[in-house]
């Protein structure tokens, strides 16, 4: 099984020494920054928006992984693009025209990502599958850290597997959502291809023997 690819929460590290958090996750061997904007609207909390992920950009050279949960998400493509993302998720259940948003990222020249909540299915997005780059699966309802993973969320992990390789799609499969040293090994053998984890990595003292946990390398 090839080791996924790790994707540290930005939601669960210090606020007032994030310059030093974004220097962790690359020598730890995480390969994406995960960045999660929430507007206090289609999620309870408010986190950050666009110029943080702009004055973060030049401290890291990993992948920036920009997860919208936000109303009318094609408010958000252009500054966020502009602010250094390199993939763009945004929530099936938060916007109408879903295709068009989908192919202004990819206007945008960075990787369009989809993701959808616990109470919706798989077969909600099947018509858009050839079209993405990337497929997020939350497995806990969305806004706050720190929660349990659901294990019937997994069942849509298999699923987009099962598809992808029927199909012979390209995208691929990330997980977010109670991902920890217990359940890393069930999202790693359901099929996830990118593991989000906040907690158990920004609140380990040792980020490295984090991440090998976490990507199932360590000995």
């Amino acid at each position: 099984m090839k080791a996924p690819i790790l994707a540290p929460s930005v939601l669960a590290a210090n606020y007032s020494r994030l310059a030093e958090g974004i220097a962790e996750i690359a020598p730890s061997g995480a390969e994406w920054t995960h960045l999660d904007v929430m507007d206090g609207n289609f999620v309870p909390p408010i986190s950050f928006g666009a110029k943080m992920v702009a004055d973060l950009r030049p401290l890291s050279s990993t992948v920036f992984d920009v997860h919208l949960m936000v109303q009318n998400p094609e408010a958000q493509i252009q500054t966020f693009a502009q602010a250094g993302a390199d993939n763009i998720s945004f929530h099936y259940e938060a916007a109408v025209h879903v295709h068009r948003i989908i192919m202004a990222i990819k206007d945008l020249g960075k990787k369009a990502g989809l993701s959808i909540v616990p109470s919706s299915p798989v077969e909600a997005i099947v018509e858009l599958l050839p079209l993405l780059d990337l497929v997020l699966i939350m497995t806990v309802n969305p806004g706050y850290g720190g929660q349990t993973l659901i294990p019937r969320c997994l069942d849509k992990v298999r699923r987009l597997a099962e598809i992808r390789e029927k199909e012979g799609y390209s995208y691929l499969i990330s997980v977010d959502g109670g991902v920890n040293r217990d359940t890393a090994p069930l999202v790693r053998e359901a099929g996830a291809d990118v593991l989000i984890a906040g907690e158990a990595f920004f609140g380990s003292p040792d980020k490295k023997a984090a991440a090998a946990h976490l990507k199932g390398l360590a000995v």
